[in-house]
């Protein structure tokens, strides 16, 4: 049976940097991102070199690469010149996200949006890829089907397949309703530059 989702996302005629599609698995999520975005749609890049810094593409300067891989919260130089197929779940993923986010496509649209990792990792890698989203000129959607990363993610706009409702952020301030919002820093001061 060929499953096909009939309509649209009101998303066009306003400006918005995330959205998220989320749902209980078999609602149709990745259908209807596919269908909706068929050419935004990441189905996975190759991997193959010694080391992740090689396989990203050749145009970018390995600043632009370092660049994007610790503003998805990859910041583990070590770990860059390893091959992909050693790396984490969680790694793998932020390697991925930053790969798209290179991309020269405003959108993205990118499945399974942090189920291979734990719910912790899940949380702040959302953060971090939030963040660099927002200081992006891209628009970036999260198909998952977890809902505990809506808070961390702050999308503009989440279209829930388990009700099929779709629904705007209400209010124009984002705050994060976390525990870690009230997090205050005792001592230390904060370092301006390391370079390695």
């Amino acid at each position: 049976m060929d499953k096909r989702f009939v309509g649209s996302l009101p998303i066009e005629d306003w400006s918005w940097q995330i959205g998220v599609i989320v749902g209980r698995s078999g609602t149709g999520k990745t259908t209807i991102a596919k269908q909706l975005f068929p050419a935004d749609y990441i189905r996975g890049f190759e991997y193959g070199a010694e080391t992740i810094l090689d396989d990203f593409p050749e145009g970018l300067s390995v600043s632009e690469i370092t660049r994007a891989l610790c503003c998805v919260g990859f910041s583990s130089p070590p770990d860059w010149l390893k091959p992909y197929a050693v790396l984490s779940q969680g790694e793998k993923m932020r390697v991925d996200v930053a790969r798209a986010l290179l991309l020269a496509e405003k959108r993205v649209v990118f499945d399974e949006f942090t189920s291979v990792v734990d719910r912790e990792v899940a949380k702040i890698a959302s953060l971090a890829i939030s963040k660099a989203v927002r200081r992006s000129n891209k628009q970036f959607i999260a198909v998952t089907c977890h809902r505990d990363i809506l808070d961390w993610l702050e999308p503009d706009w989440v279209f829930d397949t388990d009700v099929m409702t779709f629904d705007k952020k209400k209010e124009s301030i984002r705050r994060l309703n976390s525990k870690f919002s009230k997090l205050s820093v005792n001592s230390g001061d904060c370092l301006g530059t390391i370079i390695i």
